[in-house]
């Protein structure tokens, strides 16, 4: 018996160091207070290539589990021309819900090579699963109708230097000063 609650304050313990971490280096997720996570805008413009031309999008890049699990939650406006790009470690098997999301969404799945997978609507408030039935590398939430509106499809190339930067399975990173690998053009996506 003794030992089972000291696993209990143990637990709590662990908790309550984390929360404090979190709140020492001014880690804020959305679910923790209720209120929206708002990143820095990257200076570079994400640009989707469609077949209406280039369309580009200031973004908020969201890259730790913290940031993606808080997302665009509790944020009640966004600019027509402005998004948060998720970055996943790995290509993978994702699901996004809109629980505390004000916002209706397009969310973008996007492979590894920059190519959009997939086009899914978010509505919001639904604790529905929203997942491009594939694995994928980053995620692009944009406001709902904003896809559709600039032409943006399956099989269009997203280019930002998140994407770019984001070393491929079969490769490692480029060091600096690396000459460029053969057959690769296009801001650095295979052909």
């Amino acid at each position: 018996m003794i030992s089972g609650n000291w696993q209990v304050v143990g637990r709590c313990v662990l908790v309550a160091l984390t929360m404090g971490v979190m709140g020492h280096f001014g880690i804020r997720t959305a679910s923790a207070d209720g209120q929206a996570m708002i990143l820095p805008v990257d200076p570079t413009p994400l640009v989707a290539v469609t077949g209406k031309g280039e369309k580009r999008f200031s973004v908020e890049i969201a890259v730790k589990p913290g940031e993606r699990s808080a997302g665009l939650m509790f944020r009640e406006h966004m600019a027509q021309d402005h998004g948060m790009l998720f970055v996943f470690d790995q290509m993978q098997p994702v699901g996004f819900w809109m629980k505390n999301t004000i916002l209706p969404l397009d969310l973008v799945f996007i492979g590894e090579d920059g190519r959009i997978k997939a086009i899914e609507h978010g509505e919001p408030f639904s604790e529905a699963v929203i997942s491009p039935g594939e694995p994928v590398r980053f995620v692009l939430e944009l406001n709902a109708g904003v896809a559709a509106r600039d032409g943006i499809a399956d099989g269009d190339l997203v280019r930002h230097p998140a994407i770019v930067s984001a070393p491929l399975p079969s490769r490692p990173p480029a060091a600096v000063g690396d000459p460029p690998d053969e057959g690769v053009g296009n801001g650095g996506v295979p052909q």
